[in-house]
């Protein structure tokens, strides 16, 4: 890789994270008020865990058709215990996949890797070749210490090909799937 272009795509992804993503109808499977929603989840959920824990937690919640997936890192099984509840009383959460670790904070560095590692994971899976279906929206890839989260509304052949892709994309050690099944 040349030197900046992992600095590039860095910043650029920082510097992206505060924009709106648009609803399109027609690549997100879920309904609209179920993407409203799930925006919604992520902010009060974020905002609660920010006000208890500040600085104490790191955390990164991803929320898909009301699911919610949390990873991150936190200082101890209480606080894990505590993350879990919070966001299982924020409105229209149905379900929490808690994959909190507990250890220290990651590192900026360790952080940038897994920007990268997710970028490289959406960039093969809406390049996959002969394949329509991994449009944005359908599939929401995370990663967390190299270990890449999946989770969308998809058929059993598309979770198929696209946990594939992310077994297959340089930098994961593990593929975890939360998929929703619409066969």
């Amino acid at each position: 890789m040349k030197p900046y272009l992992g600095l590039f795509i860095l910043a650029a992804t920082f510097a992206l994270q505060g924009c709106a993503t648009t609803f399109t109808k027609g690549s997100d499977r879920r309904t609209e008020g179920a993407y409203i929603e799930d925006s919604s989840i992520g902010d009060t959920a974020a905002a609660r865990i920010k006000k208890k824990y500040a600085d104490k937690v790191h955390i990164n919640i991803n929320s898909y058709n009301r699911k919610v997936l949390v990873t991150g890192q936190v200082p101890d099984d209480a606080a894990k215990t505590d993350i879990t509840r919070i966001i299982g009383t924020v409105q229209n959460v149905t379900e929490v996949f808690n994959e909190l670790q507990i250890g220290p904070l990651t590192t900026f560095s360790t952080r940038s890797s897994d920007t990268i590692t997710t970028g490289g994971v959406n960039f093969r899976l809406r390049n996959v070749s002969g394949k329509e279906f991994f449009k944005a929206g359908r599939v929401t890839v995370v990663t967390e210490r190299d270990i890449v989260y999946l989770m969308g509304l998809v058929t059993r052949a598309e979770a198929d090909v696209a946990i594939e892709v992310a077994r297959t994309s340089s930098g994961v050690k593990k593929v975890v799937h939360f998929f929703e099944y619409i066969d």
